[in-house]
């Protein structure tokens, strides 16, 4: 669990960093952080229950694009701004690198492991902030057409 802990508080650099990189407006860097570090923590405690590096990539990614669509509706500014820190975490870069480096070493099995690997977790990333922001608007469109909401 100290772990857990510690690579929760570490990540909070690398996404604070991708914040300046970005520059983010100063007022959300706490939200972007949060959800860069809430992603990466969700990530990894999902690997540490046993789960596929992919399918973790995807509830990750479904954790920041909720988190980012809330963030964006208390800080009323646009999602994309909590949503570019807080994946950039997930992105496999680990995995392009092996790929690219079995390549050059003419190790095609391993390639092909890597590639695959690494090429369904940036989908399962994508896939997971298309869902959620798709049911997000679905949800929100029905709520909005409740007779006795209005």
């Amino acid at each position: 669990m100290s772990v857990l802990l510690l690579q929760f508080l570490y990540i909070l650099f690398p996404t604070c960093g991708f914040c300046i990189l970005f520059k983010v407006p100063t007022k959300q860097f706490p939200a972007c952080i949060l959800t860069g570090a809430f992603s990466w923590t969700s990530y990894q405690i999902l690997l540490y229950c046993e789960a596929s590096a992919i399918l973790a990539c995807f509830i990750a990614a479904c954790l920041v694009g909720f988190l980012s669509d809330i963030c964006s509706r208390i800080f009323k500014e646009a999602a994309t701004i909590f949503i570019i820190p807080g994946i950039l975490c997930l992105v496999p870069g680990a995995g392009m690198y092996r790929t690219m480096l079995s390549l050059l070493q003419h190790d095609m099995d391993g390639f092909a492991a890597n590639a695959t690997t690494t090429l369904s977790m940036a989908g399962a990333i994508a896939v997971g902030l298309l869902i959620t922001g798709s049911l997000l608007r679905v949800v929100l469109s029905v709520i909005r057409k409740l007779p006795h909401l209005h």
